[in-house]
């Protein structure tokens, strides 16, 4: 069974040498890999995945143009770079403009590191743009074990983007936001809105985890794992204990994913 991981993060090697330690320390978090490329491509060929989303985040404007000739630079067959940029950029819309003619699928944005109310009207003007665009947005969804619990990325700010820009290609993560999952079955569960596993199967009870994946639409619930934050073949394995249907679990590991990738207006 071909399987495409949607959530993972990598940075430049001598940047991923600075970056894990640090990220470790304020997350309170042990990194399963070393963050670099090949350490991700040798845990795809382990556990046999074929593609991998990597997400970047621009904290910074400045940002910006390094994460985008990386991406460039890493760009293949199997490895599928989202880049990010800075909501604050006087330039923000022409940056949008310039993933989509680069080639890129999609764009990553994460509030808790850069600073957003998911459904600010600074925010909403943006989507616009990624929706015209039709680019792919891997949102961060739910709270971050390395930030105060503050609301800013709930379900029902997830639900206000949704109903204002139903076209939107917009991925929540977490299994629709992380440790809100009472929230997720109110307003997300059971509507066309995407939903990524990672991070969530270690956290919920399998009985739990199992409804609200067979309570969404099907077309709509991708694998991800987070990696490096995660273990991938953990993460599949935990998918696994969950014993859904094959031909679901086959639309989530795979046939979902290449359809929002490679059929829905992708390059």
């Amino acid at each position: 069974m071909k399987i495409i991981d949607f959530h993972t993060h990598a940075f430049p090697d001598n940047i991923a040498e600075k970056a894990i330690p640090l990220l470790e320390e304020e997350g309170k978090i042990k990194a399963k890999l070393d963050g670099k490329i090949s350490s991700l491509l040798s845990s795809m060929n382990r556990y046999g995945i074929e593609k991998s989303v990597i997400c970047s985040i621009a904290t910074k404007i400045s940002q910006y143009n390094s994460i985008l000739k990386w991406s460039k630079e890493i760009k293949s067959e199997r490895i599928i770079p989202f880049p990010s940029f800075h909501q604050d950029d006087p330039l923000v819309f022409e940056r949008i403009e310039e993933i989509k003619k680069e080639g890129f699928k999609g764009i990553k944005l994460h509030p808790y590191y850069q600073k957003f109310v998911v459904d600010e009207e600074k925010m909403m003007k943006i989507y616009e743009k990624i929706c015209e665009e039709n680019l792919i947005l891997v949102l961060h969804t739910g709270f971050d074990f390395a930030f105060e619990r503050i609301r800013i990325a709930d379900p029902e700010k997830i639900l206000n983007v949704k109903k204002t820009f139903p076209n939107l290609k917009l991925i929540t993560t977490h299994l629709g936001a992380w440790e809100d999952w009472d929230n997720v079955e109110k307003f997300i569960i059971g509507k066309e809105i995407y939903m990524e596993i990672s991070f969530s199967l270690e956290f919920l009870e399998k009985e739990r985890a199992r409804r609200m994946i067979l309570s969404h639409p099907v077309d709509y619930i991708l694998f991800g794992t987070d990696s490096p934050w995660t273990d991938q073949g953990e993460t599949l394995n935990l998918l696994k204990q969950l014993k859904l249907p094959q031909e679901i679990e086959e639309k989530i590991l795979y046939l979902n994913a290449e359809k929002l990738l490679f059929e829905s207006g992708g390059d």
